[in-house]
């Protein structure tokens, strides 16, 4: 057990705690005070990400009386259970085959050109005051706009909605913490399931409608499995990425450099996108998993019942899979990272975040060669919880700016 883990300094740097070579599987209490089994080597992560001893679904995988000391779960939160992260197959795959094909890459390159209208237009305001909030200013609303006109949510909407998610990737599991996102729950799953009627008495040419005909077509989806479809695709479809953005122009502002080097055009954006995932992981760990059976990993058993975290960014770091791990390379190919996991619940949206993180740096770079932090590195605070990893704000100044 480590009392540090979780708190502000841990997670400005938690990388020599997950990488102890005495410790590469290790039980630890969390924040909320469950304790958590952390898988932290590359292979080994890869490996249990795969595993199908390790579920989603807790009630496929806790005895009856182990389910009986789980956390609390209000009632109003239940139907969120249904979506397709916290399920395995065959549930899993039936539901990912709903909303896969919007989420392709030829159906993402698609909405390049939309991306880049937005990243300008957010940048001709910041660039007017002469400095911005990388995070609030920039990150946010790029990755929000694309996924609310995907799922068809209304521009005026869009602030509320990510006000809701942040209350809820904010919060804990224990009851504490459930109790404080209880309120923005409330509220998102009220305002999705008017998006809902609507879309059943007006139909449009957005992903929700298609989720309503595919849920009246009969055996594709409940009404708690659409609900919880549009809340995990809401959520999902933003947070990923802002971090993805703030992440990366923290580590090049931290690599002059290498910032130089990219925005000279000498390497390639694409790789450097990837080189930017992996070394700052945007999620931190994957999503719970818990035990079907005992399992061992690294010589630790780890028994039947207990909740699992492989540590994405512990693997994204493995000196075994990367040469020089902390180093950012953004020339490193391979790159086989893990920061959109593995196996089937790879993430669904991986080329859509990819796309938005491109063009959102390459236009940043391009447009504000003057770049600096507006505050002392030291200022700057990381979002609490587990899974996400990224900068709670990050203000940038400008020096000489371009056109577009």
């Amino acid at each position: 057990m480590n009392e540090r883990f979780g708190t502000p300094e841990f997670k400005a740097n938690p990388y020599p705690f997950y990488l102890r070579e005495t410790e590469l599987v290790r039980r630890v209490r969390l924040p909320d005070g469950q304790t958590a089994w952390l898988i932290s080597r590359y292979d080994d992560v890869a490996a249990a990400l795969k595993d199908k001893r390790f579920a989603k679904d807790r009630a496929k995988a806790l005895t009856p009386e182990q389910l009986g000391k789980q956390p609390w779960i209000p009632r109003m939160f239940r139907p969120l259970t249904q979506n397709m992260l916290d399920l395995d197959p065959p549930d899993h795959t039936r539901l990912r085959a709903l909303v896969q094909k919007a989420f392709t890459p030829r159906i993402v390159e698609e909405m390049r050109h939309r991306m880049q209208q937005i990243a300008d237009a957010l940048l001709d305001a910041a660039l007017a005051k002469g400095r911005m909030d990388v995070i609030h200013d920039y990150a946010l609303p790029i990755p929000t706009t694309i996924i609310a006109e995907l799922l068809g949510v209304p521009g005026g909407d869009r602030s509320r909605f990510h006000r809701w998610s942040n209350a809820v990737v904010s919060s804990t599991s224990g009851r504490f913490g459930i109790l404080k996102a209880i309120p923005g729950v409330i509220a998102f799953l009220r305002y999705i399931r008017r998006l809902i009627r609507d879309r059943r008495a007006t139909p449009r040419e957005d992903l929700v409608s298609a989720l309503v005909r595919a849920e009246e077509a009969g055996e594709q989806l409940s009404e708690d499995e659409l609900a919880a479809m549009i809340f995990l695709l809401l959520i999902a479809g933003h947070e990923t990425t802002v971090n993805l953005i703030g992440n990366g122009a923290l580590a090049l502002l931290d690599h002059p450099a290498d910032l130089l080097a990219l925005r000279s055009g000498s390497l390639r954006m694409k790789t450097a996108v990837e080189e930017l995932l992996r070394f700052e992981s945007p999620l931190e760990t994957a999503t719970e998993r818990f035990t079907g059976e005992d399992v061992e990993i690294a010589g630790v058993r780890i028994p039947r019942g207990e909740l699992v975290y492989a540590v994405l960014a512990s693997a994204n770091r493995d000196a075994a899979q990367f040469p020089d791990p902390d180093s950012l390379r953004l020339d490193r190919d391979p790159n086989r990272h893990l920061s959109f996991g593995f196996g089937i619940h790879y993430c669904l949206g991986a080329p859509l975040a990819r796309l938005e993180g491109e063009i959102a740096i390459e236009t940043l770079l391009r447009r504000a060669p003057g770049l600096a932090l507006a505050v002392n590195r030291t200022a700057l605070r990381w979002k609490p919880g587990l899974v996400l990893r990224g900068l709670r704000s990050l203000p940038v100044r400008f020096g000489v700016v371009r056109s577009v």
